[in-house]
């Protein structure tokens, strides 16, 4: 009989199947700690994002003040009636604070004066800007028309208490740019107020502020 020919060994299928195994919860291992790591850093950016947003990119409303009105130019008739023909003066020491990270850049203010309803006086200034964090001041002259006072049915009770009520409507339109945030921002500032005859002084001041965006 010839030799026999010789039978080579098969692997063990056992061994390949636990290799292919082992490969593959590798491979699982690894897909897991990929998406763990993805799902962490989308929230700390998610976080960083939502920080940034309310504490950087936050605009916080300007605020606008009326420090004080001075009262010139009046003159008195009998030293109670303004005299007409003469135009009095009001000027009005206002403040607008900006508690933003960026400046708060603002076109013509305006500044109207009303007698009971009626407009008595008108004021404009040019435009300027609030620096970050600082308050800009600026002083408004109104002249009043005292004429169209003296047409006002209001007026002979206001004499007799001595007082002129007075309401004041100052308007700052504006814009604030931080990083790539624009915003338009209109300041107003509504005042009521009592113009003393006798002292030439104002008194009973009160000023509402509003914001619009």
């Amino acid at each position: 009989m010839g030799e026999r020919e010789q039978v080579r060994p098969l692997a063990p299928v056992a061994d390949h199947q636990s290799s292919d195994e082992g490969a593959s919860r590798h491979q699982k291992k690894r897909v897991r700690k990929c998406c763990a790591v993805t799902a962490a850093i989308v929230v700390i950016l998610v976080t960083a994002i939502v920080a940034v947003r309310f504490t950087v990119f936050r605009v916080k409303d300007p605020i606008i003040k009326m420090n004080g009105v001075t009262v010139s130019r009046l003159e008195l008739t009998n030293g109670t009636i303004p005299k007409s023909g003469v135009n009095i003066s009001l000027i009005a020491d206002v403040s607008v604070k900006n508690p933003n990270l960026a400046s708060f850049k603002y076109s013509n203010t305006t500044t109207t004066l009303y007698y009971h309803g009626q407009m008595v006086g008108e004021a404009r200034n040019g435009p300027g800007h609030a620096r970050p964090r600082q308050t800009m001041r600026m002083n408004v002259s109104v002249d009043i028309i005292t004429d169209r006072i003296m047409s006002n049915p209001s007026l002979n009770v206001d004499f007799i208490s001595g007082l002129l009520s007075m309401n004041a409507y100052t308007r700052v339109p504006g814009r604030m740019k931080i990083v790539v945030v624009k915003r338009n921002i209109v300041v107003e500032m509504n005042c009521s107020m009592a113009l003393n005859i006798t002292t030439q002084q104002i008194q009973a001041q009160e000023c509402k502020q509003n914001v619009d965006y």
